[in-house]
């Protein structure tokens, strides 16, 4: 249940912000930091435990940490939230055959 680790770890406001900023590319500590109401070492602590849930990575840069996301931590996230999508589209498919046996018993 990968699904509900990741979700546990973005429930966090900060973190999830950290996590979206990334979403526009690969981002140094500095810049995922800039216009938090956190420390830079409080958005540290935030990527360690994104890091440790499989969701960023982190090369480094010379004397720099490069943080990034890794899809692949949101793959069973995915597959979860699209379950639902199946069972909402069979859930229309039943109700629009009642619908059209109920119209066509009326013509």
């Amino acid at each position: 249940m990968a699904y509900g680790n990741a979700l546990t770890v973005l429930a966090d406001p900060t973190r999830r912000k950290v996590f979206e900023r990334l979403r526009n590319g690969p981002r140094p500590v500095n810049m995922l930091a800039a216009g938090l109401p956190v420390s830079r070492p409080a958005v540290s602590q935030h990527l360690k435990v994104l890091k440790d849930a499989g969701l960023v990575e982190e090369r480094s840069e010379g004397v720099r940490r490069i943080y990034s996301l890794r899809r692949e931590g949101l793959v069973e996230l995915r597959a979860w939230l699209d379950s639902f999508w199946g069972d909402a589209l069979e859930a229309f498919r039943l109700e629009a055959e009642k619908s059209y046996k109920a119209k066509k018993r009326n013509t």
